[in-house]
């Protein structure tokens, strides 16, 4: 009797390691830990929605968090130092340039023109992504529109000739010296600071994160012109990782990041840029808090055709330059027959 009691034990120990060892574990490295975009959708899901669908446990955590930089997220990732990160695209374009095509300055006027953006290059961005940090695309999703904060008089685009704008990556950066203005490079946590002492006189950011870390406080004019594009946003996975998970288990994670992360995100955009705008400006409902008092200045159709007019001219044939022209004709067949523009090839 007592060696068969020894034995069921053994056995029943040996099926409760054999069921902590099935359960996968999973690290992710979420983005900005103050924004709508992880309060209200990366945590739940990765937090509640995958576990409980792809039967997964998850170790969640933000890289401002961890205290390091938006830039670093993907080198890290490469590097095996967690499983799965996500991160502003526009931080990391040192490393990998290809990942500015997924996001141009004004080439995606609403959220339908970025979202057909963004599938037209998932393929392409995929591929960079692996090449680059052996890594594969879970997710694509945007922020909210973003716009231009000034914390002086403007009435249109031409206006921001002549001042020191904070720019929300490497192109929208050639896109402001294209017309005039000279892009700076700051942390997204030091532009209100920046911009209460004049260091700088306009900053981009999407309208509603924003207003979410006190950027009306210190602006005066808001230009709704999406001149820094929709600060994408891309989850990624190791691929040792990734080739690591069962069929199952790669399955559900693609099935449940698609239907219960990428798609609400993309749902709610037009409204948070909406929203935002509201609460920056006082014009409509704001739910997130006091509005502020800036002003509206409308984008118009000459605002849209020298915005138009400086990515042919300027940013494209630069960023053409950076990746060369096999890269860039694949883009063109790509996100270019999408928005209706082409990058020159010569």
């Amino acid at each position: 009797m007592k060696t068969i009691a020894a034995t069921l034990t053994a056995g029943v120990a040996g099926l409760a390691l054999a069921s902590a060892a099935s359960a996968q574990e999973l690290s992710v490295v979420g983005s900005w830990s103050g924004l709508s975009l992880h309060q209200n959708f990366e945590q739940p899901f990765w937090s509640e929605m995958l576990p409980a669908a792809a039967g997964v446990d998850v170790e969640l955590t933000t890289f401002d968090q961890m205290g390091i930089a938006g830039s670093d997220v993907y080198r890290m990732l490469e590097n095996g130092v967690f499983d799965i990160g996500a991160t502003v695209v526009d931080y990391t374009v040192q490393d990998a340039p290809e990942l500015e095509g997924l996001d141009m300055p004004v080439i995606a006027p609403d959220v339908d023109d970025a979202r057909a953006v963004a599938e037209a290059y998932r393929e392409l961005l995929n591929e960079a992504m692996g090449e680059r940090f052996n890594a594969r695309v879970l997710a694509i999703v945007p922020y909210p529109q973003q716009v231009v904060f000034c914390n002086t008089e403007i009435g249109g685009l031409a206006d921001l000739e002549g001042l020191q704008i904070r720019a929300s990556g490497r192109t929208t950066a050639e896109f402001i010296q294209a017309i005039g203005g000279t892009g700076i490079t700051l942390a997204f946590n030091e532009v209100p600071g920046a911009l209460d002492r004049g260091v700088v006189d306009c900053a981009i950011t999407g309208s509603l994160s924003g207003y979410s870390s006190g950027w009306h406080e210190v602006s005066t004019h808001l230009l709704p012109l999406p001149v820094g594009g929709w600060d994408h946003v891309v989850t990624a996975i190791n691929l040792d990782t990734w080739n690591g998970l069962s069929a199952d288990t790669q399955a559900a994670i693609d099935n449940e990041i698609r239907t219960g992360f990428e798609v609400p995100v993309w749902e709610t955009a037009v409204d948070e840029t909406v929203e935002g705008v509201a609460c920056l400006t006082g014009n409509g409902t704001c739910g997130r808090g006091d509005a502020g008092s800036m002003v509206l200045v409308e984008a118009t159709e000459a605002d849209l055709e020298t915005a138009r007019a400086a990515l042919t001219s300027s940013v494209l044939p630069a960023w053409v330059e950076r990746v060369g022209p096999e890269w860039v004709g694949r883009w063109n067949e790509t996100v270019g027959a999408v928005a209706g523009i082409q990058a020159p090839l010569e």
